[in-house]
């Protein structure tokens, strides 16, 4: 049964951090299938609505369980919060439809030139072709595994091992919002204007992250990503229709 290792119990581990927050580990590695056991336990453990959890955050391959120890009515002992979490935990496991929420969304890149200033350096270290490298890029979905180091900031992958490379020697201070940038066979979407310091190989018009809206991030754990190379004339025009 999945969830179940051969003895029968749960194939992965909760520690505590703290007093007010579960760690659940499903794995060492970064794979889409662990990705997406954690975003599955997540949409799954959100359902179930425990008293006193007050926030789920999953990862590559851990989900942080955050809770509110001592308020009424709520469930705040390790002990008993592990119990609670187990029943529903297993069942989406078991089902990965029952809690699957993924979606499919669609970014427009505009790769090279000004817009990606490090596609020649990525294309020359790999030994291949800038467009090469945009195929390798854009040819098939990549997974969302969570957002990190900004609001809506998006940690995609995993790439084709031919576009390995680690980060830059040394960050960039500032990159424009909606840089597109590849590093450790992921991608990163920066929302904002931001330092960074992963190869910039294009820029995406799309709005990762706007507190007017809701949700206010356009990509979430699960969804799954599909670059659509554009012209420049195509970016400022999607630009343009947003002013």
């Amino acid at each position: 049964m999945a969830g179940l290792t051969e003895t029968g119990k749960p194939d992965w581990r909760i520690v505590p951090q703290g007093d007010r927050t579960l760690l659940l580990v499903f794995g060492e590695q970064i794979d889409i299938e662990t990705g997406r056991r954690c975003a599955r336990a997540a949409a799954a453990l959100r359902a179930a609505n425990i008293p006193g959890v007050s926030d789920i955050v999953p990862s590559f391959n851990q989900l942080a369980l955050h809770y509110q120890p001592g308020l009424p009515d709520t469930i705040d002992r390790h002990t008993q919060l592990i119990s609670a979490i187990q029943k529903p935990l297993l069942a989406a496991l078991a089902d990965p439809a029952q809690a699957d929420t993924s979606r499919q969304i669609k970014i427009p890149v505009c790769y090279g030139g000004e817009h990606g200033p490090d596609l020649e350096h990525v294309a020359e270290h790999c030994g291949l072709t800038p467009e090469q490298v945009i195929h390798l890029h854009s040819h098939q979905p990549a997974y969302v595994f969570m957002l990190g180091f900004a609001p809506g900031a998006p940690y995609i992958g995993v790439h084709d091992t031919r576009l390995a490379i680690g980060r830059r020697a040394t960050p960039r201070t500032l990159l424009p919002a909606g840089s597109v940038a590849i590093a450790n066979l992921q991608t990163m979407i920066y929302p904002n204007a931001s330092p960074g310091g992963w190869h910039v190989i294009g820029a995406t018009p799309a709005v990762l992250f706007d507190p007017e809206q809701e949700p206010p991030t356009l990509l979430a754990p699960g969804d799954t990503v599909s670059f659509v190379p554009i012209s420049p004339t195509e970016f400022q025009a999607l630009k343009d229709k947003q002013t």
